[in-house]
């Protein structure tokens, strides 16, 4: 296979590849009724004039499976992450004992689950446009490598392989989305 034809399949796959651990890394952040220390990856707390994310300023772990504790390394602490937690509104109420904080994570509603399964299934969707844009961006790269003089039948089988690839993707995004759903529905 001629190597620009291959570059371009190697930019596309990689791509491809950000756009699945993008999802993960979303969905990892979606609760589903038990505590995940990745629930609070979103949040930043100002330290010392830097905003700095909770990770780096505390010891963020479950104590079980419906409680997040998180112990900062600097007491002073406790009060600006009990705050950024209320402000990031992810209907948690973290309470402190003066050394560490304590999230009880409540029980999912039925609502609130249907709500998270049609968040689970945008961020899916998301994904896939992304991985449509790079079989576009491929398959536009080849279409300029044909200009360039590669051959019709090289070309005809670079975008066979494009489409398999994006096919392969597109069925990981949906064991991916189908296996989250069904940890949401689980009560």
């Amino acid at each position: 296979m001629n190597e620009d034809v291959q570059m371009q399949l190697d930019v596309m796959n990689e791509g491809m590849q950000d756009a699945i651990n993008h999802l993960e890394a979303e969905l990892v952040k979606l609760r589903a009724g038990k505590a995940n220390p990745h629930m609070l990856d979103g949040i930043k707390v100002d330290y010392y004039g830097s905003i700095t994310p909770l990770s780096q300023i505390a010891n963020v772990g479950t104590q079980d499976a419906q409680t997040i504790v998180i112990q900062p390394w600097e007491k002073v602490m406790i009060e600006p992450i009990e705050k950024e937690i209320l402000k990031a509104n992810l209907g948690f109420n973290p309470m402190n004992n003066g050394e560490l904080i304590r999230i009880s994570v409540p029980a999912l509603t039925e609502e609130r689950r249907r709500d998270l399964t049609k968040v689970v299934k945008a961020e899916g969707e998301t994904c896939k446009i992304s991985i449509r844009n790079s079989r576009r961006e491929a398959i536009d790269g080849i279409k300029k490598l044909k200009d360039d003089g590669l051959s019709e039948d090289e070309q005809k089988r670079a975008d066979d392989i494009v489409q398999k690839h994006t096919d392969d993707y597109i069925k990981k995004i949906d064991v991916i989305v189908e296996k989250k759903e069904a940890e949401i529905m689980t009560v």
